[in-house]
C-alpha cells in the first residue's frame, strides 16, 4: 500500500468517526446502551457470516475462472482477492482501486498478468450483469414505495441504474459490434480534440483502445464458454444475495420481528446502487443518509435506527477494509501450473 493510500485510509476512518459522532448527537447515551444490551447476538452473528460467505463465494468465482486457465489456484490465495478488492474499493473514489489491486494480488500469487487480466475482465462483466439484473427486479418491487415517499432519492436510484446499465450496454457493444464501437470511440476523441488537443487525450485514447481490444479478445472466449459463464453467474448471484440480506439480520438483531425479507433486501439493493454514485470513497455520508432515510419506515425508534445504520456500515464497509488490511500482509501461496 502506498503512502497516499495509507493517508486516505486514515482520513476515511476519521471521517467515519465524525459521521458516527454526528449521527449520535441527538441520541441518549442510556438509550443506546439499552439497545446494545438487548441485541439478539445470534442474528448479528448471522449478519457477519452472511458477509463472510459473500467474500468466500467471490473467491470461488476467482478459483473457478483460474481453473479454466488450467491453474490449481490455492483457496487461501483466492480468498485474498475479494478482501484486497474490498480494501482498495473502500479507499478510492467510485471504487476505482479494486480492479488494479486484484490484478496485483493475482500476479503476486504467481498468475501471469495477461491471464489475470482475462480472469478479472470476465469476473467484472458477470458481476456488473448480476448487479443490473438485481436492480431491475428491485425497481419493480420497491420503486413505487420510494417514489411516493422519497421523490428526490428515487431519482438518484434511477440515475444509478442508468449508469450501470450504460456500462453493460458498452460491454455488449464491444462484444457484438466491435467495429462500430471502435469507430465511435475514435469519433469521440476527434470531437474532444476540437476543444483541446493534448498528449493527455492521446494517452487516454491509447489506454481505452487497449482496454477495448483486450475485452473484445476475452469476449470471444466468453461467448464460446456458455456453461462456465452460467456457472459463475449463478455463484455471483448467490454471493450478492448473501450481501444484500445483511440489513435483514441486523433488523432482527434489534428485535424488529415484523419486517419483510423481500422489502429489506430490495431496499438494500437500491441503497448499494446509490452509494456507487458518490465520489467519496465508500460513498461515505451518502451511504449513511440513504440507509437512515429508507429504513426509518421500518424502525421508528431513533436510537435503534442509528444503531442499525452503524452496525450495517461496520459490517458492509469497515469489516471489508479490516480483512483487506490483514489479507494484504499475508503471503499468498503460489499457484501450481
Amino acid at each position: 500500500m502506498t503512502s497516499r493510500n495509507k493517508i486516505v485510509l486514515i482520513l476515511m476512518l476519521l471521517f467515519g468517526l465524525a459521521i458516527t459522532a454526528f449521527s449520535l448527537r441527538d441520541i441518549s447515551f442510556n438509550s443506546l446502551i439499552r439497545d446494545l444490551a438487548t441485541l439478539k447476538w445470534g442474528w448479528l452473528v448471522a449478519a457477519v457470516f452472511s458477509m463472510l460467505i459473500s467474500y468466500f463465494l467471490e473467491a470461488i468465482v476467482v478459483k473457478v475462472l483460474l481453473r479454466r486457465e488450467t491453474m490449481d489456484f490455492p483457496l487461501q490465495s483466492a480468498l485474498r482477492i475479494p478482501l484486497v478488492e474490498q480494501l482498495f474499493n473502500g479507499i478510492t473514489p467510485f471504487s476505482s482501486g479494486g480492479q488494479p489491486a486484484q490484478l496485483f494480488a493475482l500476479v503476486q500469487a504467481g498468475v501471469d498478468a495477461g491471464q489475470a487480466t482475462s480472469v478479472l475482465l470476465m469476473k467484472f462483466v458477470v458481476y456488473q450483469s448480476m448487479i443490473v439484473v438485481n436492480f431491475i427486479v428491485a425497481l419493480f418491487i420497491g420503486f413505487h414505495f420510494l417514489a411516493s415517499k422519497m421523490h428526490a432519492l428515487s431519482l438518484l436510484f434511477l440515475f444509478g441504474f442508468l449508469i450501470h446499465f450504460a456500462v453493460i450496454i458498452g460491454l455488449l457493444l464491444v462484444m457484438y459490434w466491435y467495429s462500430f464501437t471502435r469507430k465511435s470511440v475514435k469519433l469521440l476523441f476527434k470531437l474532444l480534440r476540437l476543444f483541446r488537443n493534448s498528449s493527455k487525450i492521446d494517452r487516454w485514447e491509447e489506454i481505452l483502445d487497449e482496454k477495448i481490444n483486450n475485452f473484445y479478445q476475452e469476449s470471444l472466449r466468453l461467448k464460446r464458454d456458455g456453461r462456465l459463464l452460467m456457472k459463475i453467474g449463478i455463484i455471483t448471484l448467490i454471493q450478492l444475495m448473501f450481501y444484500y440480506i445483511v440489513p435483514y439480520f441486523i433488523l432482527l438483531s434489534l428485535g424488529e420481528q415484523h419486517v419483510s425479507l423481500l422489502l429489506v433486501t430490495t431496499f438494500h439493493i437500491l441503497i448499494v446502487m446509490v452509494i456507487s454514485l458518490f465520489p467519496i470513497p465508500g460513498g461515505s455520508g451518502g451511504a449513511e443518509y440513504s440507509f437512515s432515510t429508507i429504513f426509518s419506515s421500518f424502525i421508528t425508534n431513533s436510537s435503534k435506527l442509528v444503531l442499525a445504520m452503524l452496525l450495517w456500515r461496520l459490517l458492509t464497509y469497515y469489516l471489508g477494509i479490516l480483512l483487506g488490511m490483514i489479507a494484504l500482509v499475508v503471503r499468498p501461496k503460489k499457484i501450481k501450473q
